[in-house]
């Protein structure tokens, strides 16, 4: 017996094999690869970091984001201090910040599968949040496609933030079917 057990795979090591096989890759813009769990808004999640952020955030920085079973799958606590940002750990945070280094913006991305958007009171807490930040903010929230964003429409809270969804157009990736407010008024790239 003691010769077989050290032979035989453990369900402990099978599930977590499982597991990871059913990860999701994701790229970031500058290069760097992780995975997020599978299921749940990270599909969305990595939609947003390979389509939104080379598109409406050029040249910039992936530097927090967040997975169901890591809450801190990306943590760039270095350019958080530069900025003038201390992140309770215990804080709410958005789904995706990018930190678009040419226009010294940081955009935060909430991303929309099972609940809510940046409505005005996720937008006071956001604030709260990355208050002494020496970047701009700029909020954002997507969604996977249109149904989902008709569902929370009436809740977006619409000043100083831009909404975008994936699957508007044949071709997958997200997509601007209705990219709002800030992302043109502060000088993003039209869709």
């Amino acid at each position: 017996m003691q010769a077989y057990l050290p032979t035989v795979e453990t369900l402990q090591e099978k599930y977590t094999q499982a597991r990871e096989m059913s990860r999701i890759p994701v790229t970031t813009p500058t290069g760097r690869t992780f995975t997020l769990s599978a299921g749940g808004q990270n599909v969305l999640i990595a939609r947003i970091i390979e389509d939104f952020c080379p598109y409406f955030t050029p040249g910039g920085r992936v530097v927090y984001v967040g997975d169901a079973d890591e809450k801190w799958a990306i943590f760039d606590q270095e350019t958080f201090a530069e900025l003038g940002i201390s992140v309770d750990a215990h804080g709410k945070m958005p789904d995706v910040v990018v930190h678009h280094v040419e226009r010294n913006w940081l955009v935060l991305v909430e991303a929309v599968t099972s609940h809510g958007p940046v409505n005005p009171k996720r937008h006071e807490e956001l604030k709260a949040l990355f208050r002494g930040s020496k970047a701009g903010l700029v909020f954002v929230t997507a969604f996977l496609d249109r149904r989902t964003l008709l569902k929370y429409l009436g809740e977006i809270s619409w000043r100083d933030r831009g909404v975008g969804c994936r699957g508007s157009y044949p071709h997958d990736s997200l997509q601007r079917c209705a990219v709002l407010g800030s992302l043109r008024g502060i000088g993003m790239p039209a869709p």
